[in-house]
């Protein structure tokens, strides 16, 4: 079974220059802002309010300490200054405001009228050019490469991956362009490659850190961000010869109904943030330059673990009606399945738990490592059942926001949900709505452990599907 890399990016430090606001400024906001709007740059300075659509990530938008961090908000925050320019009344300028969104609906609520502007490094393909207009200029020459494990067979020709497995990012430019190329190897005769769009919560440098790890063969991505993470990502092989596009600009984009936004954008874009600019490579150094600090966990004992321990998974998992993996994910978070480690805290085992919640489940030994999991597994039900409720939550997000309630205590994850609703985002929904909730009251902690987690949980399962694959060649 392949395994995964452990990867953490230290906080970047925020320079003098990219004063940034607190977070309250930035992600409340009343409720008419979120009401659908599509005027031009006229009257969102009538309104006073210019909406950002962002994701949730490493690199674009995150939470530290409370604070906002990341490439887009460092970003918004100078266009900000720069729309702002010679208004001295703080009253009389236009703020901007934050709505983060899924990748695959930046698009979509930029059409519906929830936000104003894309603030993300899109390329701009001949079809999103055909409903949308850009700000070009943070990225030039961009080429989409293939990028695979340093252990998957080398390949020198779109050919050879034919009938392979490539996992993109879910709605991205990749998957557009590997359909494309598709259709030329099929009037080629030849068998065309199985393009897998990723679980939507994953961005382009989850995939990347997947196929890192190895459950993921193949990905591709632009060149720029694959060299970046290169530095970072040390089983990644770049394979500069096979590109699915050639010489591609990314940007900002509006609704084609706003052109004064668009060019008053590109005014901006051309000024201060070209990405050979010393701000450009700045913002790229600061968020991307990092050799940040790796665990490479042993493939033999981390598969000896597994193994050893997977039957009291299934049964437990089985009896509380969760997915078994779900719960190995979230053990090899808290221990890395080693039922020895005890925490400063005193909790105990594989799923970290203190002797006193044990004892609550109806447990008393936890150096039992079958008593240990199962105190864990009932504890994710009682989780469950008294704090995650309601019906009609989707099986990913209650899982995600039960491994929040377990990390963070059930106390604080009624804080954050209540604090999301009066951000007017879905306290039902973890990714992009109540996580950011959590990095405002808890810092990046309670992120971070749901992040991994769930990372965690899609490595072991493509994993074991690698296997199988395996098994039926």
């Amino acid at each position: 079974m392949a395994w995964l890399v452990l990867l953490a990016l230290p906080s970047a430090a925020v320079e003098d220059e990219v004063e940034l606001p607190e977070s309250s400024d930035l992600l409340q906001f009343p409720f008419y802002i979120r009401e659908p709007f599509v005027g031009d740059l006229p009257e969102i300075k009538e309104r006073k309010i210019i909406r950002a659509l962002v994701t949730y990530g490493k690199s674009d938008f995150h939470l530290a300490d409370g604070r906002p961090l990341g490439i887009q908000i460092e970003l918004l925050h100078l266009y900000e200054k720069f729309l702002n320019q010679g208004i001295r009344r703080d009253v009389e300028k236009t703020k901007v405001k934050i709505v983060p969104v899924h990748f695959d609906q930046l698009i979509p609520a930029l059409e519906a009228g929830r936000g104003d502007v894309v603030a993300a490094f899109l390329t701009a393909t001949p079809e999103r050019k055909k409903q949308l207009r850009f700000a070009l200029g943070n990225a030039e020459g961009v080429s989409e490469v293939l990028v695979s494990n340093k252990d998957a067979p080398k390949v020198t020709s779109w050919e050879e991956l034919s009938g392979k497995k490539v996992y993109v990012m879910d709605g991205s430019s990749y998957a557009e362009h590997l359909k494309a190329l598709n259709f030329t190897l099929k009037m080629r005769g030849v068998k065309p490659i199985k393009v897998i769009e990723a679980d939507g919560n994953l961005l382009s440098e989850d995939i990347l850190e997947l196929v890192n790890a190895g459950v993921m063969p193949y990905t591709i991505i632009d060149d720029y961000k694959a060299h970046l993470w290169e530095k970072v990502f040390k089983d990644i092989q770049i394979n500069e010869q096979l590109t699915t596009s050639r010489n591609q600009s990314l940007g900002w984009a509006v609704r084609k109904t706003n052109p004064k936004l668009q060019e008053n954008l590109q005014e901006f874009v051309n000024k201060q943030v070209k990405q050979g600019s010393l701000l450009g490579n700045t913002l790229l150094n600061r968020y991307f330059d990092h050799t940040a600090w790796i665990n490479r966990l042993a493939n033999s004992e981390d598969r000896m673990r597994f193994n050893r321990y997977v039957p009291f998974f299934k049964k437990y998992a089985n009896e509380y009606d969760f997915d078994y993996l779900a719960i190995v994910a979230q053990g090899y978070q808290e221990s890395g399945l080693d039922n020895t480690k005890v925490s400063h805290r005193g909790a105990r085992g594989i799923m970290q738990l203190l002797p006193s919640t044990a004892k609550q489940m109806g447990y008393s030994d936890l150096s039992d490592p079958e008593q240990n999991i199962a105190a864990g597994i009932k504890y994710l039900a009682w989780l469950r059942t008294h704090y995650i409720n309601e019906e009609g939550i989707e099986d990913s997000e209650r899982m995600a926001l039960i491994w929040a309630a377990y990390n963070a205590g059930p106390t604080k994850m009624n804080k954050m949900r209540r604090l999301t609703k009066e951000m007017n985002l879905d306290p039902n929904l973890w990714f992009g709505n109540v996580e950011i909730a959590a990095g405002r009251i808890i810092g990046r902690e309670t992120v971070r452990y749901v992040s991994n987690v769930y990372k965690y949980y899609i490595a072991y399962t493509l994993a074991l599907d690698l296997e199988g694959d395996r098994e039926e060649e």
